[in-house]
């Protein structure tokens, strides 16, 4: 006679990699769809502040990029609930759940694989959320910090009246391909007394040490008196205008709190704090969200399998258990907002981090205890049924 496997043997761990694989093509599928949709949503921004100041393609597909490592951070727990959710659907629908449970397998067997399958996501998310998503956001940081300082960007675009600031136009008719201006119009209308109108047949600009200069040549200047309502024309033969107050330049903090390696957050919790001007308590709070969003991978996968094995096979399908396990997913993350405030609030509150985490383990386990013995209404007597 053959052997029959044995329970805990080939049988279960082929079992266990088969469904840990289709755990991993779906959650590849809905991440792809899920990052898709953040990040077009990113991209239309990206590209209207980006494209309008005069940048070019080249940097709006950098910022994008560099943008993309926090996307992923927010959609990897809910590509990890989504995968658990179909694959657990299909597995029922295709009775392979029934054939699995017939050989003994029990709810908690059954769920080995969506916990490896959570322990896989936690490790790629803590790779993310500790390396990759400091890394990138500080790279975005100083590449905006150039960006906002980049004068052909904000001035150098030909045939259109740019505002660089309130109360300024500037315009540019033409440049040459040595870099000339020509034709240049600017308007300054910032001071409440006079507003001020140059012209000029050409220019340039240039940088000396207190900023960048326009420097237009062969021109005319026309005052206005706004409280006397006098005009007075100057014209001139070169005329050099400080432009500095055009270029936007960020002078805030040059390293932001999700800047900051998680070990230094740790480590060095006062400094950090003094250094990008935030409590003790905020930084606590960033340092151990790092590890708590990970562990949101696990919990999420969780509840979408246990919610869906509470109920069982049914001809009607599992919308009541997706449903339910949506609801509690949402009572997680409501968890989560409700802790925000204590644990920003108080340096010894950093426990509290965790209680969506625990919270949702502790959900997960209830529902597969309800699945491994489920509650059954005692069958009614012969004398109740005639009744």
């Amino acid at each position: 006679m053959p052997r029959q496997p044995r329970l805990g043997g080939p049988l279960l761990a082929r079992f266990d990699r088969y469904m840990l694989s289709q755990l991993m093509v779906l959650f590849g599928f809905f991440a792809l769809v899920l990052v898709s949709v953040y990040w077009v949503n990113r991209a239309v921004v990206l590209f209207d502040r980006l494209i309008a100041d005069g940048h070019s393609a080249g940097v709006f597909l950098e910022f994008t990029a560099l943008s993309l490592p926090k996307v992923i951070g927010l959609v990897m727990p809910m590509a990890a609930f989504a995968a658990a959710v179909y694959v657990t659907n299909k597995l029922s629908n295709d009775s392979e759940l029934t054939v699995v449970q017939a050989t003994g397998f029990s709810p908690w067997r059954i769920a080995r694989p969506v916990v490896a399958f959570g322990i896989l996501l936690i490790l790629a998310m803590s790779i993310i959320t500790h390396f990759l998503i400091p890394a990138s956001l500080a790279q975005l940081r100083m590449r905006e910090i150039e960006i906002s300082g980049s004068v052909s960007a904000r001035l150098l675009r030909e045939g259109v009246f740019l505002h660089p600031t309130s109360g300024v136009t500037f315009y540019i008719g033409d440049i040459t391909a040595e870099g000339e201006l020509q034709n240049i119009f600017l308007s300054d209308r910032r001071s409440e007394n006079r507003a001020v109108t140059y012209t000029a047949d050409s220019g340039f600009l240039m940088r000396d040490e207190n900023g960048p200069k326009l420097v237009m040549l062969r021109g005319m200047a026309q005052s206005l008196n706004r409280k006397s309502e006098r005009l007075t024309t100057t014209t001139f033969e070169d005329f050099s205008y400080d432009i500095s107050a055009f270029i936007q330049t960020d002078n805030g903090l040059l390293r932001r709190l999700e800047h900051v390696p998680t070990l230094e957050l740790l480590t060095r919790p006062s400094a950090v704090g003094a250094e990008t001007n935030n409590t003790v308590a905020r930084v606590l709070d960033e340092a151990h969200g790092r590890f708590q969003q990970p562990l949101l991978c696990l919990v999420a996968a969780l509840i979408g399998f246990s919610a869906l094995m509470v109920g069982g096979f049914s001809r009607f399908g599992v919308g009541r258990q997706i449903v339910g396990a949506i609801f509690l997913l949402v009572i997680v993350k409501l968890v989560e907002s409700a802790v925000t405030d204590p644990v920003r609030s108080s340096p010894d509150m950093w426990p509290l981090v965790y209680a969506p985490t625990v919270i949702g383990l502790t959900i997960s386990l209830i529902l597969l205890h309800l699945a491994a013995r489920p509650f059954r209404r005692p069958r009614r007597t012969a004398q109740e049924a005639s009744a």
